[in-house]
């Protein structure tokens, strides 16, 4: 599990998540562009889920478990920034949404 902190906050995801949204992170703010993050919480936290707007005006770092850097799959990135570029932003996807974009994996 990599963590991911924004603005002096946590959340732990899945390395191969956290790469996908690394991209996704840094192709927006290189463009000039904020939105909307959701990430859902466990169930230990209570559930539900919180969001953020990210600004690259933020502090923002990616900490990964593995040295190994994951391989991106780029039909991930791609849905992933669609739903970046909604009105209702980016909600983080789990280890399983990559199992079901991608039946070859991304390890």
């Amino acid at each position: 599990m990599g963590t991911f902190i924004y603005d002096n906050t946590p959340a732990e995801f899945d390395d191969r998540v956290l790469a996908h949204l690394e991209a996704v992170v840094a192709l927006k703010f290189k463009r000039g562009e904020a939105f909307l993050l959701s990430c859902r919480n466990d169930a230990m936290s209570g559930g539900g889920r919180d969001t953020v707007w990210m600004s690259a005006n933020v502090p923002v770092l990616f900490n990964y478990q593995g040295a190994r850097p994951s391989d991106l799959d780029q039909s991930v990135i791609e849905r992933l920034l669609r739903m970046a570029n909604s009105p209702g932003g980016l909600v983080s996807p789990s280890p399983d949404d990559f199992e079901m974009t991608s039946p070859a994996g991304l390890a």
